[in-house]
């Protein structure tokens, strides 16, 4: 952590984050499109392709093997299958004019038709539960404890403190009737919570998350992580373009009191640098047990010029906060990935909740491939890799189970109500739902790109 501004030459983040963004989109629409793929041949159905990405009018490549032909297209807006028999996006309508042949989709009992358009979304959740059972036994988990700290959460930004009612002391005890344990989390369990519980000067006090706090976070996406842990001011290392490159401080000093103010913390000592900007003040630094007086000068944008910052294991051995460690054996794993998916999707199914309530502007929140890709991380990180593209591989579970026509979710709705009355709906009314669902989709893709151009233009 640093009150010091300075800049690192590396390679452009937007770079990283794409080449990361198509890495794991690929995977995720290959096995997507294996999870229709695999049951179409198991019941002996016909696949007439199957594409990475889109070929609109050409493909990028393309080899037949037996009756498929596999290909990557050029339009990067997801992938397909096309199954023989079937009212898809390829709109088909000569091959569905004659008479149905045994190999084809419409052929097929309901049952196993059911069973090949569920495979997808099937195959994305339990590929997320995998990657999540994977992170588990391969890095176990850490994270600074919430009933581990000291003296409460630094509340680091006023403006989304306020819209919750907290601030800088409290302890959070609970978030949705369930206790808090990961410090880290909370900013995220908030966005999607409803209510919460904290303890402030040794009382609990219940309040509820504003309907549009998620709207608030949004407008302060550089603050979304207001949570922190309070900590000590502590220097760490002196810039030689510092003001107080001479002033006396060392590595290692932790300030103790500011113009006669005494101060424990970082969130105590920034209140008052903001009252002295451009002065040369009086601090105490306690260096080594040892009281050190100095003169030091403040900056005109309130910083001292220096960078300053305590490991989180000085931080725990000091009894600032609790670091816990869980490492999985491969069988304890399994259980802890599968319920990191369940709550990831449920987490998620609540987001989407609060996109349909006008009142919470979470709509605004909708991002399109830009919103995705900026997902990971900046610099190339294996487990952040993998912990997004399991994120993605819910969202795209969630999303093509929607009751929407042209999704998997739009067949599945028909095909139950086939199950249940015993009338498959004619190929005609099947045709013009698929075109009124691909409208559908083409409005919800220019809204959530939409919003990412002009995220991009005015924020």
């Amino acid at each position: 952590m640093s009150d010091f501004n300075f800049q690192e030459k590396r390679m452009s983040p937007i770079i990283i984050k794409t080449i990361q963004f198509f890495l794991s989109l690929s995977i995720l629409i290959v096995l997507h499109e294996l999870g229709h793929f695999i049951p179409a041949k198991y019941f002996k159905t016909r696949v007439e392709k199957f594409y990475l990405f889109f070929d609109v009018k050409f493909a990028l490549f393309k080899k037949k093997i037996g009756d498929t032909e596999y290909g990557i297209g050029w339009l990067p807006l997801g992938g397909y299958v096309k199954i023989s028999g079937m009212i898809d996006e390829s709109m088909d309508k000569e091959a569905m004019a004659e008479e149905p042949k045994e190999w084809e989709f419409r052929s097929k009992p309901a049952w196993q038709r059911l069973i090949i358009m569920l495979g997808g979304v099937t195959v994305n959740f339990v590929l997320a539960v995998i990657i999540f059972i994977g992170l588990a036994f391969t890095y176990g988990e850490q994270y600074i404890s919430n009933d581990g700290l000291k003296d409460g959460v630094w509340v680091t930004d006023t403006t989304l403190g306020d819209a919750l009612g907290v601030k800088t002391g409290d302890r959070f005890v609970a978030i949705d009737g369930k206790e808090v344990e990961n410090l880290q989390t909370i900013p995220y369990e908030l966005v999607y919570g409803e209510k919460f519980t904290i303890e402030r000067d040794g009382s609990n006090i219940d309040k509820e998350v504003p309907v549009d706090f998620i709207e608030t976070i949004s407008e302060n996406r550089d603050q979304a992580q207001f949570i922190k842990p309070r900590l000590p001011f502590v220097i760490s290392q002196i810039p030689a373009e510092s003001q107080n490159v001479a002033s006396g401080f060392e590595p290692g000093d932790v300030l103790t009191s500011i113009s006669g103010t005494q101060v424990a913390y970082q969130d105590q000592v920034f209140p008052i640098l903001e009252s002295k900007k451009g002065l040369t003040i009086d601090v105490i630094v306690n260096r080594k047990g040892t009281e050190i007086p100095l003169k030091a000068k403040i900056s005109e944008d309130a910083k001292f010029g220096l960078m300053i910052g305590l490991t989180t294991t000085d931080a725990e051995e000091q009894g600032y906060l609790k670091i816990k460690t869980t490492d999985y054996t491969f069988l304890e794993s399994i259980p802890a990935g599968w319920n990191k998916g369940v709550k990831t999707l449920t987490d998620y199914i609540k987001g989407m909740k609060k996109i349909f309530n006008p009142d919470t502007g979470a709509y605004k929140e909708v991002g399109g491939f830009a919103a995705i890709g900026g997902m990971f991380p900046d610099t190339w990180n294996w487990p952040a890799f993998w912990a997004t593209t399991a994120f993605i591989s819910i969202i795209l579970a969630f999303m093509n189970i929607l009751p929407i026509p042209a999704l998997d979710g739009g067949h599945v709705m028909f095909l139950l109500y086939e199950m249940v009355t015993g009338r498959k709906p004619s190929d005609k009314f099947l045709e013009y739902a698929q075109i009124t669902g691909f409208f559908i989709l083409i409005a919800l893709l220019l809204f959530a790109n939409g919003n990412d151009v002009y995220k991009w233009l005015f924020k």
